[in-house]
């Protein structure tokens, strides 16, 4: 454990908990600020995952005095076999999201940590971030991407050891919000380069109903997440994994037993003028993706589609860490399922000024705005992991209004503007193009897109039964249009 330094870690861990200090170094500058750099030119849709487990999720036995664990009790998959995996379904970066109970933070860094550094040796043509499903006070689970540099193990280590709800078990603050407060605090107070990602994993899975926020992770809580760290709290998790249940016990898509997915999204992702465009009414720059959530395959008599087989999140960025990781942090992001489609371009157009998925353009209110937006998907000609080869039957245009607040958790100046059918795509070969002009827009604004192989018109409430791979759907990120 030496050479992780770990009693050096653990003192000022101890300090850093006890006087935490707010870094105020700006935000890093949006991509629209850095269109005109060189590197930016090569940037390219990757595929990735950042929800992944491997047998350093143990099992816990809190009915033995010292508690117990089983290795790969939990997930049972090394980190590397893993990684292979990914390549198999196209990934270009994964992150590696371990969770645990007691001393877990002495487990990951020590165990899992150098058998990543071990992957990552073995695969240097997929990009592996370290990572964690943290454990936060009071709420669910939310995923840590680390920067990848030489203090990411350390960095980690200490945020699992002070913050992470279960790591002393028994610990009466582990039930509270504000202990994950400054959990949040701390990550602002790290230096800009040590500072993480987090996505909300899976944030509506124990909710009592469709339209209802009363389980573990509340609106709340992640307005309020975001609220103190609006450049790493940057949104959650809109696809969730364990969608392959319906090969199993068929708990529903995604173990989302009460309050069930909606074309295998959350329906806080889903529902078309819920709780995700309430966030967006509010101007926030909040974010959805879509993971595998892997522990175990369903081949395996698991709940799991292996990282890439059934969901992807595509970020535009080079292949380098630092890269993506501003991309997702800025949303130049999109999630599909089963391979429904591989690159998603969304632009908004006004004379000379473009911006795309998570960009602003700004017009003027004195002006007749009349805005294009032009959507461009590619609709691959090849077969998916389930040896079909899906096609898009339809895209939504989607608009809301941005007033500055919501009403109840709900935006409802949200609607589908524009529905875009087979007889209106435009094919260039694998590529689709479809475009609609935006007239007089005098209001603070955004607009985001959503497609389907499915006819139906809103996503519907997912059963037990359903095959995931014939209910396919692509979501993307929002701009925003700003009226000055």
């Amino acid at each position: 454990m030496t050479s992780f330094k770990r009693k050096s870690t653990i003192l000022l861990a101890t300090s850093l908990a006890a006087t935490f200090v707010i870094s105020t170094t700006g935000i890093t500058p949006t991509i629209a600020e850095a269109k005109n750099s060189e590197e930016q030119d090569k940037s390219t849709w990757l595929a990735g995952d950042h929800h992944i487990h491997s047998e350093f999720s143990y099992k816990y036995d809190y009915t033995q005095n010292p508690i117990t664990f089983v290795k790969g009790g939990d997930a049972v998959y090394p980190i590397e076999k893993q990684a292979e995996m990914a390549k198999k379904y196209g990934l270009d970066w994964i992150v590696t999201t371990d969770h645990g109970g007691p001393d877990h933070a002495e487990v990951n860094l020590e165990e899992a940590y150098p058998d990543l550094l071990e992957s990552r040796k073995k695969h240097p043509d997929l990009l592996q971030f370290y990572g964690l499903e943290f454990n936060p006070a009071g709420a669910d689970h939310v995923s840590l991407i680390m920067p990848q540099n030489k203090d990411e193990a350390d960095n980690l280590y200490k945020i699992e050891k002070i913050y992470g709800r279960g790591e002393v078990a028994g610990n009466p603050e582990d039930s509270d919000e504000a202990k994950m407060d400054r959990a949040v605090k701390y990550l602002t107070s790290l230096p800009k380069k040590d500072q993480p990602l987090a996505f909300a994993n899976h944030p509506g899975r124990d909710h009592s109903d469709i339209g209802v926020y009363d389980g573990k992770t509340s609106p709340e809580e992640l307005r309020r997440w975001n609220n103190l760290a609006p450049s790493i709290f940057t949104g959650m998790e809109g696809a969730p994994g364990h969608q392959a249940d319906y090969y199993g016990e068929r708990r529903g898509r995604g173990i989302y037993e009460k309050a069930p997915t909606l074309g295998g999204y959350d329906q806080m992702t889903a529902t078309l003028g819920g709780f995700w465009d309430s966030m967006l009414a509010e101007e926030r720059k909040y974010w959805i993706t879509g993971t595998s959530d892997m522990h175990e395959h369903f081949s395996d008599g698991g709940r799991e589609f292996w990282p890439g087989e059934y969901t992807k999140t595509y970020v535009k960025a080079e292949k380098d860490y630092d890269n993506i990781m501003e991309s997702m942090r800025n949303g130049r992001m999109f999630t599909t399922t089963g391979d429904l489609i591989s690159e998603l371009d969304v632009t908004v157009n006004l004379k000379d000024k473009t911006a795309e998925a998570g960009e602003e353009i700004v017009i003027s209110k004195q002006k007749q705005n009349d805005l294009n937006v032009e959507i461009t998907f590619r609709d691959p000609n090849s077969k998916n992991a389930n040896n079909e080869n899906p096609k898009v039957q339809r895209v939504d245009l989607i608009m809301g209004e941005i007033p500055g607040e919501s009403t109840n958790n709900t935006n409802p100046t949200t609607k589908v503007i524009k529905r875009f059918y087979e007889n209106e795509f435009k094919r260039n070969g694998d590529f689709v193009t479809v475009s609609y002009k935006l007239d007089n827009v005098n209001k603070n604004s955004y607009i985001r897109v959503r497609g389907t192989n499915t006819n139906e018109l809103e996503p519907k409430i997912d059963t037990k039964d359903e095959n995931p791979w014939s209910d396919l759907w692509f979501y993307s990120n929002p701009i925003f249009i700003k009226v000055k």
